[in-house]
């Protein structure tokens, strides 16, 4: 049951974490200092949220565990993120893509997630509930903004939607432990919200005049720890650090 908990939490948790990594790469590099200023308020958001739940990991663990030792000191195969957060930023077509996305998903899983068994994950995710509600309004309006824009702004983000759309089916794979979790009434049935998932994402697309992809083969591997080129970078800067100074005291 432990390992399990501990697996699903994490499930939730290095979405965030590499999400927030990823956005706060873009900090000084938003296309205006307001945007830049909200993208990188939105990282801080993932990464609080991404500390509660390492913290009760830690405290499931035992063995004086701390989120640190979560977040840092793992191998690459260790993280359970899915494939879509950690996708490169490119040009802001696709950093909005791949926020919007997710965004989708993480607010239908945490307005769910308040629901749990698990008084701790229903706290975490009562607490993070409105922050996640704005990610969402502020990708969707920016996927508007951008795609019922000018031609070439237009032609970037249908690049950027046609080109992340195929991560997207891996948000609703569910491992052994997800199912382990949903059966005790701790985790969210992630299959039971894909239609209204990809109902909101066509709604907002259509809205932003972009043509909903057709792609029907889509990545996997993530949330089995199998990752992209891209996750090993990420943690060298992420991990560099505590892998340098093992121990270090500040």
């Amino acid at each position: 049951m432990k390992d399990n908990l501990i697996k699903y939490i994490l499930g939730i948790a290095d979405n965030s974490l590499i999400l927030g990594q990823r956005l706060g790469e873009l900090c000084g590099h938003g296309p205006n200092l307001e945007t830049d200023i909200a993208l990188t308020n939105i990282s801080l958001d993932l990464l609080g949220q991404t500390r509660n739940y390492y913290q009760y990991i830690a405290k499931l663990k035992g063995e004086g565990k701390t989120e640190d030792d979560i977040a840092f000191m793992r191998s690459e195969r260790e993280y359970l993120n899915v494939l879509l957060v950690e996708q490169p930023n490119d040009h802001f077509g696709f950093v909005i893509a791949r926020q919007f996305y997710f965004d989708v998903f993480h607010y239908l899983l945490i307005d769910r997630l308040q629901n749990s068994n698990d008084e701790t994950l229903a706290a975490i995710a009562k607490k993070g509930l409105k922050e996640v509600s704005y990610h969402l309004r502020f990708s969707s309006d920016w996927v508007k903004r951008l795609g019922d824009g000018p031609t070439e702004s237009h032609q970037k983000m249908q690049e950027a939607i046609n080109d992340r759309w195929v991560f997207t089916n891996e948000l609703f794979l569910k491992t052994a432990a997800d199912e382990a979790m949903i059966k005790a009434g701790v985790g969210v049935d992630v299959s039971e919200f894909k239609e209204s998932y990809y109902q909101k994402v066509t709604q907002v697309l259509n809205e932003a005049t972009l043509t909903v992809p057709d792609e029907k083969y889509f990545q996997k591997g993530g949330k089995e720890g199998i990752h992209s080129e891209h996750m090993g970078y990420i943690l060298a800067e992420l991990q560099y650090m505590q892998k340098s100074y093992p121990n270090l005291k500040w």
